[in-house]
């Protein structure tokens, strides 16, 4: 389903309200101004296929542009407000977009310009310079439906371990609008309905949190947006708008236990009937810890942007396989040793899903695309995860992708680090891993090899520290620094990080 339908059912309730400031868009809001969207861009000239990039806080306007371009056919980058001017640039340029959107509460919208190749049309939720009030220019689009309205897709971007974020683009299905966006299933296992009231804590410009808001409202359910999370603000919203369902990464678990015993208890979560967590390893004594507090109301699934499998685990099956993220839900899973060797059950290998065909490639990059498939099976892909089947069908994930940082469920790939600090003037050799913390999981360090004759001290942590923050989004600066004479480099040159990484893990 779509916006439309709803709009005719239910055209006066809720499609998506700003827990902060209570200001709500009505599905007949939504349709008509996600309508004027998509008449402002086929205006300008985009066709099925074209794309477009949306850089912006957690806003109401988030999800009228998204439908909007959505159901024009077009592909939509939504970009993590945090990135630097040139961060930001490298993927709408890279993905060819036509029109960006942007919010003048973002610094970085005005320092953009000397930074974008071709993008012809630039539109801002207020003033910005070298952008156009969209607006002023909606408010003269008509708010009908276009003549044709094809369904579009995400092109989202996930950092790669080349450095470089790469964008995964799947083919257009050729349907309409009408048939709903792509992978969302009326009879999902979370119960999402017309019903449900469904709370978004997490940035929208996140692959999964802007994927359950968009089924959710596929479904015909509320989607109630926080602008940012906060642990208790969290707990006052699922009591204040009686919310059924929500979506979480382990860190908010972390922080809301964190709260003091009086809190946790002080709200009503009767309402809560289903909780969906992902995107990092969640400990098992902290999901056995909100068992306790909220019920068994824990779904857990992995999955990936590249939407090429997924499992689920229903809180019943996990506390029957702790530590377990499911059995298949999308695709067939197979576990291969590095040459492509199916392994038996019980055996550590590389996580693939099968598939009818292979459903993404790596936008330009068609070597990371080959990188991510089976040797002999081109409908067999893989995240770069490692893991272990049971004999009941439970998949166990090992290890991460290859050193990847997952820091409060965001992902964070050393080389992009390593690439940055490298150029440093008194830096000869780096290496970026992730080290244990408390509350996100994980935080960025970096082992420097500095050049001869360089006094390694406490002024140089801070220069080394100064340029990153010049240079990278803040959550990828380095949280602590270490010197070494001499980092452990193969002849080949190749860096042996685990022999860094390790010891920092093996004290925990």
């Amino acid at each position: 389903m779509y916006p439309g339908h709803w709009a005719t059912l239910k055209p006066n309730t809720t499609a998506v309200l700003n827990c902060e400031t209570g200001v709500q868009l009505t599905w007949a809001e939504l349709e008509a101004q996600s309508n004027q969207v998509a008449q402002l861009l086929f205006a300008r000239g985009l066709r099925p296929g074209d794309h477009v990039a949306l850089l912006m806080e957690n806003h109401l306007d988030y999800f009228t542009i998204s439908w909007g371009a959505l159901r024009s056919g077009l592909y939509l980058t939504c970009i993590n407000r945090y990135l630097t001017a040139s961060e930001v640039a490298y993927i709408v340029n890279d993905s060819c977009s036509s029109a960006l959107f942007v919010s003048s509460e973002l610094p970085v919208a005005a320092a953009l310009e000397a930074h974008l190749h071709n993008c012809p049309h630039r539109f801002s939720k207020g003033a910005v310079a070298g952008y156009e009030a969209y607006q002023k220019l909606l408010d003269m689009q008509p708010n009908y439906p276009l003549a044709e309205q094809p369904m579009g897709d995400t092109l989202l971007y996930s950092s790669g371990t080349t450095g470089r974020p790469k964008g995964i683009k799947r083919p257009l299905t050729g349907q309409t609008i009408e048939h709903g966006i792509p992978g969302v299933e009326p009879n999902n296992p979370y119960g999402i309905d017309q019903h449900t009231r469904y709370l978004s804590p997490a940035p929208l410009y996140h692959a999964a949190p802007f994927g359950y808001c968009m089924r959710t409202l596929s479904l015909g359910g509320s989607v109630y947006m926080m602008e940012r999370f906060d642990p208790q603000s969290s707990l006052k919203n699922i009591e204040h708008h009686q919310i059924t369902h929500s979506q979480w990464v382990p860190t908010m678990f972390v922080r809301m236990l964190n709260l003091p015993t009086e809190v946790l208890g002080q709200y009503d979560l009767s309402s809560h009937q289903c909780a969906i967590h992902a995107a990092a390893p969640c400990p098992v004594e902290i999901k056995q810890r909100m068992m306790r507090w909220w019920g068994p109301i824990l779904w857990e699934y992995y999955a990936g942007t590249e939407r090429n499998g997924s499992t689920i685990i229903s809180p019943e099956q996990w506390l029957e396989y702790p530590g377990s993220v499911g059995r298949a839900h999308s695709g067939t899973l197979h576990i291969c040793d590095e040459a492509g060797n199916e392994l038996p059950i019980g055996m550590e290998g590389l996580v693939y899903f099968e598939q009818t065909h292979r459903p993404f490639e790596y936008h330009n990059a068609p070597d990371k695309t080959t990188q991510a498939t089976h040797p002999q099976q081109t409908s067999w892909t893989s995240l770069g995860d490692v893991g272990f089947i049971n004999s009941e069908g439970y998949l166990f994930l090992t290890d991460r992708k290859a050193f990847m940082i997952i820091s409060g469920g965001v992902n964070i790939y050393p080389r992009e680090i390593e690439d940055v600090l490298i150029l440093h003037e008194q830096v000869q050799d780096v290496a970026v891993f992730g080290i244990p913390n408390p509350e996100f999981g994980e935080e960025v360090k970096a082992i420097i090899e500095a050049k001869p004759g360089t006094e390694k001290n406490e002024q140089l942590i801070e220069d080394i520290t100064t340029y990153a923050r010049e240079h990278l989004a803040s959550y990828k600066v380095p949280k602590s620094i270490d010197f070494t004479d001499q980092l452990p480099r193969l002849p080949t040159g190749k860096l042996l990080k685990r022999l860094l990484r390790d010891p920092f893990w093996t004290k925990t």
